[in-house]
Parts: C-alpha cells; structure tokens; sequence
C-alpha cells in the first residue's frame, strides 16, 4: 500500500469539546487511532502505520503535547513531502460549556496553570487559531449531545473515499445565533412565517403540513433552484482545491419550521444529483 493511498485526519479543539468522542468514533468506523502524539513522531507513525498495512489514520492534536505543539506546520510538511495532504477536523464550544465540562470532570484545564479556568480557555483558543482557520472542518459541540456529535462525525468520515464531497445542511434559528462552524449561512425569514398559523404553530417543518405550507410558496422554491445551481458550481471547485467537507447553514426566526422544511427540500434534491448529504436541526436537537 502506498503512503498516497493513506487517509489521515487530525482530530485537534479545544480541551472538553469533544476530542475524545469524534476519536471514539473514527475507531469505530474502522481508524487507526492514536491521541495525544508528539507531532514530531507524525511522519514515523505514518511510515509504520503503512507497513502495517492500514490505510486510515487519525491522530488527536492539541496543546497536551507543550512545547511539541509548534511543531504541527512542520510535521504537517513532512506529511505533505510523503504524499499525504491531511485533513483537519476542529471540535470547540463556548467558554461557558467548556468551563461547565471542565467542572465536571474535575481536571485541570492543560493551560490553566495557577490562575482561573477561563484563563486557560482563553490561552488555548489562541495557540489553536492557526489550525481552527486550517480546519476542513469545525463542530461546535456547545448544543451537541454525544450521539449527535457522533451523528456528525460518521457522517463526515465514513466513507472509503477520501475525494468525496460531504455535505451538511444546518437548519437553525437566528433568535438562538448563528452556527459558528457554517460555511455558508443562508436566510429563508423571508418566506411566509407558519408560526402565524395557528394550527401549524405546534408542528415543525418536518411535519407534512407545514412543509407543504412552506414549499407552497413560489419564492420558496425559486430559492431552492438558486441554491441547488449555486452549489452545483460551488461543489466541484471544493473537489480541486481539496476541500471535503462543507457546512451549510440555514435560517428562519426560531429554527422550527421555514429553516427545516427548506433544508429537507434542499437535501432531498441534492441526493438525486449523487452527493452525500447530511441534515441536522440545531434548534430542534434532531440529527
């Protein structure tokens, strides 16, 4: 086996959002997994993971390894010389979640030090920045449970192919923010609101009433064919430069029925065109 046909993911975030779990899953998914390496034993690691005959390796990076963690962009070189371009899947949540994790685990954060817990968050955002705008993916774990999480993570990496385009569509509510791990965010407020219905009111887009409410609408579906050509032109440039995985974000008020409805719409006519495509309902904490 070649050291090209091997597929390498580094699994880096902040420390309590998550690492651990999207690690769990790639070795369930049939990953070589290795946590808390020092970068610069990546190129052996690699060597001897390809000898050993496995063809997917995934190794978790942070700021566990100390003074070691600079040395990420050269490792990563080194990789590149062997053949191997590697993936970056980024795992962060708010300051408060990660506090409330740290808490409850009761660890010390690894950058903490003397001073508060927050300090230590803080730090380590900001040795995290370069790999953060790296990243090919980013999970903001703050509203995910574990099976969501994992949800995600399959989603994005079980597949033997490592050229393939995964897509994820987001529908959301601006009311509660919008996703900071989007690539692109896309605002659906201005269809008509069956929150204003009252017997669509306690239903939500995933319901057949209110998605034929929704999709009724001719605005609704011109939108629908200027996203789908949009990214029928985005997707393939994100094949030539790379680019695996993509997030799309979408939006009404509340995130419970313009946003899911469209975002089913958008999903189902982006699977007859063969792309892989993955929906989760941030705001009603669906996978």
């Amino acid at each position: 086996m070649s050291a090209r046909s091997t597929r390498f993911v580094a699994v880096t975030g902040l420390s309590g959002a998550g690492r651990r779990t999207a690690a769990h899953v790639l070795e369930d998914l049939g990953w070589y997994v290795v946590d808390n390496l020092p970068p610069t034993l990546l190129p052996d690691l690699l060597q001897t993971v390809r000898e050993a005959g496995f063809d997917k390796l995934a190794v978790v990076l942070d700021v566990r390894t100390r003074s070691e963690f600079d040395e990420i962009p050269r490792a990563f070189e080194q990789l590149n010389t062997m053949g191997i371009w590697p993936q970056i899947l980024f795992l962060e949540a708010s300051d408060q979640v990660i506090v409330r994790r740290q808490e409850h685990v009761r660890r010390p954060h690894p950058l903490q030090g003397d001073g508060p817990l927050l300090d230590g968050v803080a730090r380590e955002r900001e040795m995290l920045a370069a790999l953060r705008a790296a990243a090919d993916m980013v999970i903001d774990t703050s509203n995910l449970n574990v099976h969501q999480l994992s949800s995600r993570v399959a989603h994005a990496f079980n597949t033997s192919d490592d050229r393939e385009l995964r897509l994820t569509l987001m529908s959301f509510g601006f009311k509660n923010g919008v996703p900071i791990d989007a690539d692109y965010v896309l605002d659906v407020r201005f269809l008509p609101n069956p929150h204003w219905v009252p017997e669509l009111r306690p239903q939500t887009g995933l319901s057949k009433p209110v998605s034929g409410y929704v999709l009724g609408h001719d605005a609704a579906q011109e939108w629908l064919g200027h996203v789908q050509a949009m990214l029928t032109t985005v997707m393939p440039g994100y094949e030539r430069e790379g680019k695996r995985l993509a997030t799309v974000a979408i939006g009404c008020t509340g995130g419970k029925h313009r946003s899911t409805s469209m975002a089913e719409e958008l999903a189902e006519r982006l699977r007859r065109t063969g792309l892989g495509v993955h929906v989760v309902h941030r705001d009603l904490g669906l996978e």
